[in-house]
C-alpha cells in the first residue's frame, strides 16, 4: 500500500507508508514536507505511519539491505530503481569469546562495519536521499563528525548528486580521505561539530535545493536507524534481546532502535517482550550519561574532548528522549575514558575478529563497565552495536600496538621471539 500527502501548497508525495510529521513535545501533525520543528511549539518533528499488513515471510522475501523494510520507512514505492548504495542486513556475530571475558552468558555483536562506506550511517543516509528525491531536492549535504561525512558523499556520488559536506577541521585523516575521494565539495571549518552544526542550519536556509541530511531532512533521515533494530530482531529468529548497548551520539540512533522495537511489536513481527536499552558515551562528551548519573531531565551542552570524535555532539538533539528510553526500560548510560575506549577497540578485535573504530570502542568499554557495575544483568542475552570501522581511526590505536617483534630471516630467530612473547 502506497500513500500519498498533500503539503500546504498541494504538491502530492509519494513517501510510502509515511502519513505525517508529528511533533515529539506537543502531538501536532504537519503534511510531509522539508521541515524538522514544530510550527506549534518548535519541538522537534518526527514521521507517523499508517503502516500497512507486513508479515515476516513479506520481510524476508526483500532485498538484502534495508529495503526489505521499505514498507516500514518514508521512501517512495520506487526507491530500489534509483542507483543507490543499498546498506543493511550486516552481520550479527555471536561473540562467545568476548561474552566470557565480560563474564556473561549470552552477547551478540551486531557489526555495521560490512556497510558500503563501513559505518551505519548508509542506513540514515540511504533513506534521506530517496525522501529529498521526492521532496524536490538536488544537492545532498550534511555537517558530521566524519561517518556521515563519508555516506553523503558516497551516495551523492552513486546517485549522480551534488554534495556539500561540512566537517570540523582536526577530523580524523582517514575520515576526511574517505569523504574527499568520492569528488564532491568537502569544506573543512574551523571549530567543533557543534559549530559547524549551526553553520549548516544557516546554509539549509539559505539554499533551497540543498538537503541537509541531519537537518532539513533529518525526520526521515533518523528513521534509517529503525533498520539497525528491524535486523537484530529479525536476525536473532524474529525475538527481541533482552538488553542492548547502542553508542550515543546526537542520540537518534538510540531513540530509533527503540522505535523500531516497538513497531515491530505493534505489527505483530516480533512477541511482546520487556527490554533495557543502555546508551555509551566517552567521557570527554558526555553529557547524556551526566545528566543521567544526576538524575536530570535536561542536558547540559559541553566541549567535546575526546578521540571518539563520531560520538563528539556537545548538544546532543535527541538527548532528553534518550534518557526516555533509557529510564522507561530500565537501562543506564555509561561513560568511559579515552584508555578505556582504546582498551575497549583492542578487546574487540582480539576476541572476536572485529576492528571497531573509537565509537565500537566505547561501546565494549561501557558494557564492561556497566556489566562490572551490575547495571547489566550477566545473564541476560545482550546485544553491542558496533557502527564503524577501525581503519577509520588508525589514530586511535596505532602507538599501542606494532611488530611482535622485528627479526633476521632465520627459523632461530623466529624461535626466540616466540619463546620471549
Amino acid at each position: 500500500m502506497t500513500l500519498t500527502a498533500d503539503t500546504p501548497t498541494g504538491t502530492s508525495y509519494d513517501l510510502g507508508s509515511a502519513r505525517a510529521l508529528s511533533c515529539r513535545e506537543c502531538g501536532h501533525e504537519a503534511p510531509l514536507a522539508a521541515e524538522f520543528a514544530c510550527s506549534e511549539c518548535f519541538g522537534p518533528l518526527e514521521i507517523a505511519y499508517d503502516f500497512p499488513t507486513v508479515t515476516r515471510a513479506s520481510i524476508e522475501a526483500g532485498p538484502k539491505s534495508i529495503w526489505r523494510y521499505q514498507d516500514l520507512l518514508p521512501v517512495p514505492k520506487n526507491v530500489r530503481e534509483h542507483p543507490n548504495t543499498e546498506p543493511g542486513l550486516t552481520r550479527l556475530i555471536e561473540a562467545d569469546r568476548l561474552a566470557a571475558e565480560l563474564g556473561v552468558r549470552k552477547l551478540w555483536i551486531k557489526d555495521d562495519t560490512g556497510n558500503p562506506t563501513h559505518s551505519f550511517k548508509d542506513r540514515v543516509v540511504a533513506v534521506a536521499l530517496a525522501a529529498a528525491r521526492e521532496l524536490g531536492f538536488s544537492v545532498l549535504c550534511c555537517p558530521s563528525t566524519g561517518n556521515l561525512a563519508n555516506a553523503v558523499a558516497a551516495a551523492a556520488a552513486r546517485a549522480g548528486w551534488d554534495s556539500v559536506v561540512l566537517i570540523p577541521s582536526n577530523l580524523e585523516q582517514a575520515k576526511i580521505t574517505t569523504t574527499a575521494v568520492y569528488g564532491g565539495t568537502l569544506l573543512a571549518v574551523d571549530g567543533n561539530y557543534d559549530d559547524v552544526n549551526r553553520l549548516a542550519t544557516e546554509l539549509a536556509a539559505e539554499h533551497e535545493d540543498w538537503a541537509f541530511v541531519n537537518v532539513n531532512v533529518r525526520p526521515y533521515y533518523a528513521e534509517g536507524s529503525k533498520t539497525l533494530g528491524y535486523e537484530v530482531a529479525e536476525q536473532l529468529g524474529w525475538r527481541l534481546p533482552d538488553q542492548i548497548v547502542i553508542p550515543v551520539a546526537s542520540g537518534s540512533q538510540l531513540t530509533k532502535v527503540d522505535k523500531g522495537f516497538g513497531e515491530f511489536v505493534k505489527l505483530g513481527l516480533v512477541d511482546d517482550k520487556p527490554y533495557r536499552i543502555f546508551g555509551a558515551q566517552a567521557a570527554g562528551c558526555s553529557p547524556v550519561a551526566t545528566a543521567f548519573e544526576a538524575g536530570h531531565d535536561v542536558i547540559q551542552p559541553v566541549k567535546p574532548d575526546t578521540i571518539a570524535r563520531s560520538l563528539a555532539i556537545g548538544n546532543p538533539a535527541d538527548g532528553p528522549y534518550v534518557l526516555d528510553s533509557v529510564r522507561r526500560t530500565g537501562g543506564a548510560v555509561g561513560h568511559v575514558t579515552d584508555d578505556e575506549v582504546r582498551d575497549g577497540i583492542r578487546l574487540l578485535a582480539r576476541t572476536e575478529g572485529v576492528f571497531a573504530e573509537t565509537a565500537g570502542g566505547v561501546t565494549v568499554a561501557t558494557a564492561k563497565k556497566l556489566i562490572d557495575e551490575g547495571r547489566i544483568d550477566r545473564d541476560a542475552e545482550t546485544v553491542l552495536l558496533i557502527t564503524g570501522d577501525g581503519l577509520k581511526t588508525l589514530d586511535a590505536v596505532s602507538g599501542q600496538v606494532g611488530p611482535t617483534a622485528t627479526v633476521p630471516s632465520t627459523s632461530k630467530a623466529v624461535r626466540e621471539a616466540l619463546e620471549n612473547r
